[in-house]
């Protein structure tokens, strides 16, 4: 089953039954919410068939290990299991809500099997589905790795692809946004007095854009960025960041950055410089639930950001986890617009396979889950920290890292320390002094001088290309 047959009918099909709403306030008043839907990754190929190795494109002949309605660990998200997580997040918003997408709509498959016309037509389905569901709630998209062909190479200049964005996320943006994103895949916009959102594209800086490798300020994004922020500081705003890859390191691989080095040492550099005007960064593309906070040079915790885990279950079958399908709600001041708590969703995959209906939950609610009296920088700093010391806290951390998937894969030792460092230092000096430190059986934080134990860490293989 090619893809290009698949994708234009897929608006055309049902959705599965989902539990009621929460009936309960979610919010207090001098609070607002905003959700966070990231890494799609919409497989039209994916259909149930006595032959595994045929049920998706995306496990690349591998055969599906439990395909059912709503996925495989295996596959990318079949339209069914992208629509049971709108259906449910529909019943949850309210008129005052907007909601940050932060890339990736076509699935992991190779190259040949898409082009520039197919990736234009998922981004577009995934474009239309959510404005179905969510006609009049305000949309704030950011480009994934995947939203372009061939995949990861965008390029520094105006292309079908930021066209087509421009041109299908126009009923959200203004014109001064939609001019930047068609010309270099990036804007700015007000989402209302006193909080602008700036969406990056961090594909730019993605080692393997062969495109941009040697460029240093690729489509002259760096400038435009602290010009943004200048602005928006003269204008007294506060600024959410948004963008598929994140900043900082990867907590599963050992020194290695999301993004190249280099690249993540300016944005580092100008996020530390402007951090009192950002007020939290929102990202995607790694499919997993992390925290980080950006320390200044002086070790002062100054911005609080967040990875959201993603829509699709995939997996490669050699990773040792992966996760179950998540989306989220953020709550945050609407005085400073300081984060306040997180409420993410998931959907237990195998049991949904099982009853052939998505039931939709919380999964937890961050500050509960941590006892946090918010989610500013301070506050994540302190947990972060804590999680050496406390073991049955970064156990929690680790199973929502993988959003439930497996209770008996544990992270210790190494794994832990790559895990801490990672949240904790976003820059290569720091992050190499965590790791090192934590090797010889301590770590050295910032003044916190903390034991570990040296209890057997999980061998993780580095992940697949994402």
């Amino acid at each position: 089953m090619g893809l290009l047959s698949c994708v234009v009918p897929l608006l055309l099909c049902g959705a599965a039954p989902l539990e009621a709403a929460p009936a309960k306030s979610s919010y207090l008043p001098g609070t607002g919410r905003f959700w966070h839907i990231t890494d799609l990754h919409l497989d039209p190929t994916y259909h149930l068939t006595p032959d595994p190795t045929k049920v998706c494109s995306s496990s690349k002949g591998v055969p599906a290990t439990n395909p059912g309605v709503f996925g495989d660990f295996l596959c990318d998200s079949p339209y069914r299991l992208i629509q049971s997580a709108f259906d449910h997040m529909a019943t949850l918003t309210k008129p005052d809500d907007f909601i940050i997408w932060t890339g990736d709509s076509p699935p992991h498959v190779p190259a040949g099997e898409l082009s520039t016309d197919l990736v234009v037509q998922v981004i577009e389905n995934m474009t239309e589905t959510i404005r179905q569901h969510f006609p009049n709630i305000a949309v704030y998209p950011a480009l994934g790795n995947h939203d372009y062909w061939p995949q990861d190479q965008m390029p520094t200049s105006t292309n079908a692809v930021y066209r087509a964005a421009a041109e299908l996320w126009r009923p959200w943006l203004q014109n001064e946004a939609l001019l930047t994103l068609s010309q270099g895949g990036f804007y700015s916009q007000l989402v209302k007095p006193g909080l602008r959102v700036v969406s990056l594209n961090t594909i730019l800086y993605y080692g393997p854009n062969k495109v941009t490798e040697n460029m240093t300020d690729p489509a002259g994004q760096f400038e435009w960025l602290e010009k943004t922020l200048q602005k928006a500081a003269r204008s007294l705003e506060k600024v959410y960041i948004i963008a598929h890859v994140p900043v900082g390191y990867l907590p599963w691989a050992r020194r290695t950055t999301a993004l190249r080095e280099k690249h993540n040492e300016r944005l580092v550099s100008i996020f530390r410089k402007h951090s009192d005007v950002i007020a939290g960064h929102f990202y995607g593309h790694t499919h997993r639930d992390s925290i980080m906070v950006l320390l200044d040079q002086q070790g002062k915790p100054v911005n609080s950001l967040f990875v959201s885990p993603a829509v699709t279950p995939i997996k490669s079958l050699l990773q040792p986890y992966s996760n179950n399908p998540a989306f989220r709600m953020y709550l945050y001041d609407t005085e400073d617009f300081s984060m306040q708590d997180i409420w993410q969703y998931f959907l237990n995959l195998t049991e949904a396979n099982e009853r052939q209906s998505a039931a939709w939950r919380r999964e937890y609610v961050l500050r509960e889950a941590f006892g946090l009296a918010d989610l500013k920088p301070l506050s994540l700093l302190k947990l972060g920290l804590s999680f050496m010391e406390q073991s049955t806290a970064f156990d929690s951390y680790f199973k929502h890292f993988m959003v439930g998937y497996d209770s008996s894969v544990t992270c210790g030792g190494a794994c832990k320390i790559s895990q801490v460092c990672a949240m904790l230092y976003l820059d290569q000096l720091a992050y190499s002094r965590c790791v090192e430190k934590g090797g010889r059986g301590g770590i050295h934080l910032r003044g916190h001088f903390l034991n570990i134990s040296h209890e057997k860490g999980l061998r993780v293989s580095k992940l697949s290309r994402l």
